[in-house]
């Protein structure tokens, strides 16, 4: 459901896998929907009630009508990813003809994954499922499905069935391969698929790296930054840092800069009204994101406690290859507890005090800031460098298709 242009979350990765297929001279084709995220708002040219197909980079995109909701809310959510499933069903059908030799789904949408099992099947293709977020388990979380009853047991029943039936199920984190093994896949048919980083174009700047963005705002050199760029959403939890903004609006020299868009944007800059701590700016293109990650003199990545073990935020890559220090909110044991424990510092999640005083208290410490800055960078480059990650899915491809 999200591919190139789309700058951030899911879009950018898929667009950047089937890139990288084609250029490695791969027959690619994708099925997607118009760009909409993170406006919650299909962009210029693209049209909602649409059928569209273009090339970009060697692939060939085809493009679906998809309905998105002006206010989003549980419901409105579940019948934008349904609409997908159903406008792309032809699109996806036609392929069939071409005989691919995988097909893979991304999750989400799963709702689209029914449709993608029986298109590999049908064309003798190996079926491939890549989960970026547990849909199901994240609106469990989030309280858009009930916690119980015969509606969740039937919806974890059927979503237990469906990741079995594919060939490779993949994922983002550790902790998200075990919860797929928890749900009934088989151990072999999981794969580690992390989301990555361009190591060679997110680099540390050195001093004074994001100055053009600091000028923008009317900052000064010496002040401290605390940036959070990315999308503006529920499962964030940003409130918290408008919180901790409130909490530190007296410290001298200290700012608060949130960089992007998305549902609840309107509402954290109402609440942050009248706080000259903090600042605002749109969402920036991609060849501005290293300028923007070297404005910071510390990333902030808060975290709903009820999310934190389900999602492997991909911003975090970009946060640890700036070579800046990262403080990230979430309980001890989940998949971001375990990442930050070398390269940052852990703060409970949705504790507005306990993130202030995190914050201030490395905001005052340039050389511990340093030091987690270069280890940060470092864990980037030899667990998350794209060159990597794309190398090990490119042997995985083949090993799915040869059987092994």
């Amino acid at each position: 459901i999200n591919f190139h242009p789309e700058l951030t979350g899911i879009g950018k990765y898929t667009g950047e896998m089937a890139a990288y297929l084609a250029e490695t001279g791969h027959e690619v084709r994708v099925v997607t929907a118009p760009p909409y995220y993170p406006w919650w708002q299909v962009q210029p040219p693209y049209h909602w009630m649409q059928y569209r197909r273009e090339t970009w980079r060697g692939v060939e995109v085809y493009r679906s009508p998809l309905w998105v909701p002006r206010r989003v809310s549980g419901v409105k959510r579940l019948v934008h990813l349904a609409s997908f499933a159903l406008f792309s069903a032809p699109l996806l059908l036609w392929q069939i003809r071409w005989k691919p030799d995988v097909v893979l789904a991304v999750a989400p949408a799963l709702s689209a994954a029914p449709l993608a099992l029986l298109t590999a099947r049908l064309s003798g293709a190996k079926a491939w499922l890549h989960i970026q977020d547990f849909e199901v388990d994240a609106a469990l979380g989030l309280g858009i499905l009930p916690s119980q009853g015969a509606v969740l047991h039937l919806l974890l029943a059927l979503e237990r069935r469906l990741l079995r039936a594919f060939d490779v199920v993949s994922t983002i984190s550790r902790r998200m391969c075990n919860r797929l093994w928890e749900k009934g896949v088989a151990e072999r048919k999981i794969m580690f698929f992390p989301n990555w980083v361009d190591t060679n174009a997110i680099f540390p700047l050195g001093a004074g790296g994001g100055n053009l963005y600091r000028q923008m705002l009317g900052l000064k050199p010496e002040d401290i930054v605390i940036l959070y760029a990315g999308n503006m959403g529920q499962k964030q939890g940003l409130e918290v840092l408008i919180e901790a903004a409130q909490r530190l609006r007296d410290a001298p020299g200290l700012h608060f800069v949130l960089c992007g868009d998305g549902a609840v944007r309107s509402s954290l800059e109402a609440s942050a009204r009248g706080m000259p701590n903090v600042h605002f700016l749109p969402l920036q293109p991609v060849e501005h994101l290293n300028l923007l990650l070297n404005m910071a003199d510390i990333h902030v990545l808060p975290q709903r406690a009820d999310a934190a073990d389900l999602v492997m935020p991909s911003k975090l890559t970009g946060m640890f290859a700036s070579g800046k220090p990262v403080v990230a909110t979430a309980h001890p044991g989940t998949e971001v507890a375990q990442v930050i424990r070398e390269t940052g510092v852990l703060v409970p999640p949705e504790d507005a005090s306990a993130l202030a005083a995190a914050l201030n208290v490395l905001a005052k410490d340039p050389q511990r800031r340093a030091a987690l800055g270069k280890q940060g960078r470092a864990f980037a480059c030899e667990h998350y460098a794209r060159e990597k990650v794309l190398a090990n899915l490119h042997r995985a491809l083949f090993q799915a298709v040869q059987g092994e």
